[in-house]
């Protein structure tokens, strides 16, 4: 459905606000630790507030989240390990059990993290609704928490439908054939190519 990842540069802008995310999404080597490293900067401001991050997600080959990496520019930072099968811990290894289950996570700020989901399940038209429990990273206070998300394929590896699991928020993601969003209503634009 997704071509093989091979390694590539996106931009995004918010639709409201000043901002801009650089994201690169490659494949690693062993000496990464990691089959999948997407590494980014994103600023922008949020109710008025500007702020600076930079982030790091590295996945097995299925796409499955094993480590999490945050920093702002004002030196908060956030590093969190997983099994890939949902269970967490800090870099310093104590558990954090309230995470059971997400094997995902989104980031507040950036339509990247919809990608993990949605190239992790391979959702096609036949899957359905898939209910999910993600960790949640909020880019003001960076305090996690789960956070209940839904995934509808509408069109094989073109567009999927997200939901809040409460459903007080929806939108239509196309995505290309990496799997990336294209266009978030309300939220994201991506930059054409040219403007990299």
């Amino acid at each position: 459905m997704f071509r093989a990842l091979s390694s590539t540069t996106v931009r995004w802008r918010p639709l409201e606000g000043e901002g801009l995310e650089h994201l690169t999404l490659r494949a690693s080597n062993a000496s990464f630790g990691a089959a999948i490293r997407a590494e980014s900067v994103v600023i922008g401001e949020r109710d008025s507030v500007a702020y600076g991050v930079r982030y790091r997600i590295d996945c097995d080959a299925g796409w499955r989240v094993t480590a999490l990496t945050v920093e702002t520019m004002d030196g908060r930072s956030l590093h969190l390990l997983s099994d890939g099968s949902g269970h967490w811990r800090t870099a310093e290894g104590a558990a954090l059990p309230r995470f059971d289950g997400c094997i995902d996570v989104d980031l507040a700020g950036t339509p990247f993290t919809n990608t993990l989901p949605i190239r992790r399940l391979g959702l096609d038209s036949r899957f359905g609704t898939v209910t999910l429990r993600m960790l949640y990273v909020p880019f003001d206070t960076f305090e996690p928490s789960v956070d209940g998300q839904r995934y509808t394929c509408i069109e094989d590896g073109r567009l999927y439908r997200y939901a809040a699991d409460d459903l007080s928020f929806t939108a239509d993601l196309p995505v290309d054939e990496d799997g990336l969003v294209i266009d978030y209503p309300t939220l994201f634009g991506r930059l054409s190519p040219e403007t990299i």
